[in-house]
């Protein structure tokens, strides 16, 4: 039996001083999008994500909130899942930075890259941002009137003793990687951002110590020290497939092939994330694939813009947990998915949210599913017989499958989500539709019941292969679409390529749904 590839996919994780948000929730999104459809081609998948909570201000939580730091974690951690189960987030492993395993494994790590000669005692001074947690260039402090340009809050003077790693010694390397490998970053524009820093400002020496601070990981070689919290959060990639005691496994997940992360910290993970790992002797990752913000009104939801929402009672769209009790976690998914292109910046309008799931979601995919399901109950018993071996008819004019399965496939793989959402609908499902006004089975019927059994047969063909397409982005709905009918290749089975052609169907082609009163439960009922 010949082994399945690996794929090995992490998401950017996250600091849990507060509750998951919309921007959060948009990059796990993406990132279970490929994560699914990898599965379905046959790939074995690791997906990674994880909780970043060796930080100052995750300490500084707990402690306001008068309660003990690690159970303070553990609480979050479980909030945090919540979340993304709701939301059928599909990761396999769940990594805290807070507990023992990924300590150690981070000391590991740390002390292989001093005695390989990277890491060395000085002292640093400089502008400090206690929001990133990270010192800024005086260029920048310059430029943003002492502001951090993330936080909007004044920069701090901090000087303390420190250890620094080697970043400048990875320069030509890093280079010469972000200009000969055009995947190692995507969007291309971000690669470009990158390169042009480098350029520009050439890279320092990075601290990656605290002094005297009780929470977090203490470094191996001096424990009044405790590992910065980038140096230390970027490890979780690694020491959550077994880095520093699991090493069958790590070999078989690493390189990462793709981390997934907000176009904030690109930087961390194309400069000095590669760097780290060719210090302690190991391979960079295959792809970062850096993505956008979710905003309302063009600026990025932060403080101002979420008293904005609650002024005008749309507070319940700074939480994902809110808009999916309010309408459902498929609908939040295809949303964001549909509207929002991945590597850029998306918006988050209540207007634009009801139009799409009305119009795309309602009226499009639910209606046809509805109006194929009905009438074939209703006037042939929910049973296409004397089809056996029959091959359908394409019913979308001038479309050759094979090419436009092909073109989502790409889309897909790319991360284009929303031009691939866009195909579907537009260059599928509306056709099939159209397909459905203009041959009225409905109609039909009451003529030429063959003709119009036909017609239903052809048609649902289209919500074969649509929920084949739409695996990846609406499970639930996909699945309940395929599984209303007894296609022959088992849901759990289906690829791209199953929806790729049409193939002879089995004499017993019918409606396996529970109906009530001969009609389906809608699929995305109207809102508003």
């Amino acid at each position: 039996m010949t082994a399945k590839p690996k794929w090995f996919q992490t998401t950017a994780i996250d600091y849990p001083n507060s509750r998951p948000h919309i921007g959060t929730a948009f990059e796990k999104l993406g990132a279970d999008v490929q994560a699914r459809y990898r599965r379905m081609e046959g790939y074995d998948v690791c997906f990674l994500m994880g909780n970043d909570e060796n930080t100052l201000k995750v300490a500084d939580k707990a402690k306001e909130l008068g309660r003990d730091v690690q159970e303070y974690c553990d609480d979050m951690a479980r909030q945090f899942r919540e979340v993304w189960d709701a939301l059928d987030i599909s990761y396999d492993v769940f990594i805290q930075t807070s507990h023992e395993r990924h300590k150690q494994c981070c000391r590991k790590f740390a002390q292989k890259v001093y005695d390989n000669g990277y890491i060395y005692k000085g002292s640093y001074e400089g502008w400090y941002c206690p929001g990133c947690e990270e010192f800024k260039s005086d260029k920048l402090h310059a430029e943003n009137n002492g502001q951090c340009p993330n936080h909007k809050r004044p920069l701090v003077r901090r000087s303390e003793p420190c250890y620094y790693f080697k970043l400048s010694a990875f320069k030509d390397r890093l280079l010469q990687a972000l200009k000969g490998n055009p995947e190692f970053v995507q969007p291309e524009s971000r690669r470009n951002e990158m390169i042009g820093f480098i350029e520009a400002e050439g890279l320092e020496d990075l601290n990656i110590s605290r002094h005297g601070e009780q929470w977090g990981i203490p470094l191996p070689f001096d424990p009044q020290f405790t590992i910065y919290v980038w140096f230390d959060a970027l490890l979780t990639y690694i020491t959550g497939i077994g880095y520093g005691d699991d090493e069958a496994t790590f070999a078989k997940n690493w390189p990462c092939d793709t981390h997934f992360i907000g176009k904030d910290i690109t930087r961390f993970h194309t400069h000095i994330w590669p760097a780290m790992l060719w210090a302690a002797g190991l391979e960079a990752p295959t792809k970062v694939f850096s993505h956008g913000f979710v905003n309302f009104a063009g600026d990025k939801i932060g403080k101002s813009r979420s008293e904005e929402l609650r002024a005008k009672g749309l507070d319940y769209l700074l939480e994902p947990m809110e808009i999916i009790r309010k309408f459902s976690s498929e609908a939040f998914r295809y949303y964001f998915l549909r509207d929002c292109p991945y590597p850029a910046d998306g918006e988050i309008s209540p207007d634009r949210f009801m139009e799409v799931y009305n119009s795309e979601l309602a009226n499009n995919l639910g209606n046809l599913f509805s109006r194929e399901m009905t009438i074939t109950v209703k006037n042939f018993g929910g049973v296409f017989d004397g089809t056996a071996g029959v091959t359908p008819d394409p019913v979308v004019p001038n479309l050759t499958l094979m090419e436009f399965v092909g073109a989502v496939r790409e889309h897909v793989e790319a991360c284009r989500y929303n031009l691939a959402l866009q195909a579907i609908i537009q260059d599928f499902l509306t056709p099939t539709n159209q397909y459905l006004e203009a041959n009225a089975p409905w109609k039909l019927v009451k003529t030429d019941k063959e003709a119009a059994k036909k017609v239903l047969f052809n048609a649902v063909q289209s919500l074969r292969i649509a929920a084949i397409l739409l695996k990846p982005f609406i499970p639930r709905s996909a699945e309940k679409i395929y599984k209303s009918f007894n296609f022959p290749t088992p849901w759990e089975a289906v690829k791209y390529a199953d929806a790729a052609e049409l193939t002879a169907q089995p004499d017993d082609l019918r409606v396996t749904a529970e109906l009530v009163d001969g009609k389906p439960t809608p699929l995305f009922p109207r809102i508003g």
